[in-house]
């Protein structure tokens, strides 16, 4: 082949390509408007960060299956990673918000808050992760007509969900644990601030 001689895609192989384009800002879009649904309902910066923190190893786990099967990551396996985030979402909303209440209403510290939201919670979490899980699997094993084309599909939220739900339950109650110190940290030196500037004399 010449070295002047240029290739580039058209038609639908064009609209497509354009369209992969598009779904990374898709994903980080659908990670904003969910962090400001959850500082809403929460009424606070922090604790939507301590929720989204077990969306990394989900995305990981994903890729890593993708790779290990040799399957490309096409409009499919997108999809699958954008589920993945509502599905890892909510693993660490049924903790955190058992933690949060907990501290709010019977007054515990967030040790022993987090610790118990783990004890009562991890139930409801596996079997939720299990329902997904199998669920998912006979789309990753490319059951029924047109399986293979969605196979990326259910390989990235299987894998997405088995690496997350290892670590999930131990990366989370330690995100929250730092956050909480933040929290109050930053909370100690706000009334020590406004206290100096209460004491000092006005000028007239």
């Amino acid at each position: 082949m010449p070295a002047t001689l240029n290739t580039s895609f058209q038609g639908a192989a064009q609209a497509f390509q354009a369209s992969l384009q598009g779904m990374g800002l898709l994903l980080l879009f659908a990670v904003f408007v969910i962090y400001l649904v959850l500082g809403v309902l929460y009424e606070s910066f922090i604790h939507p960060l301590t929720i989204l923190s077990g969306l990394p190893t989900a995305g990981l786990g994903a890729l890593l299956t993708l790779m290990a099967f040799g399957v490309e990551l096409n409009m499919y396996a997108f999809v699958g990673i954008i589920m993945l985030v509502g599905i890892v979402k909510k693993n660490a909303i049924l903790m955190i918000d058992f933690a949060i209440e907990a501290q709010r209403k019977d007054g515990l510290p967030p040790q022993q808050a987090i610790h118990q939201a783990g004890l009562i919670r991890f139930r409801p979490i596996m079997m939720t992760t299990m329902a997904a899980l199998m669920g998912s699997l006979p789309i990753a094993i490319g059951f029924g007509a047109g399986g293979g084309a969605r196979m990326p599909l259910g390989l990235a939220v299987v894998g997405g969900l088995l690496l997350s739900q290892l670590l999930t339950l131990y990366i989370t109650p330690v995100v929250y644990l730092y956050f909480e110190r933040l929290q109050q940290m930053l909370g100690a030196k706000a009334p020590t601030g406004a206290t100096k500037n209460a004491g000092e004399p006005r000028a007239a």
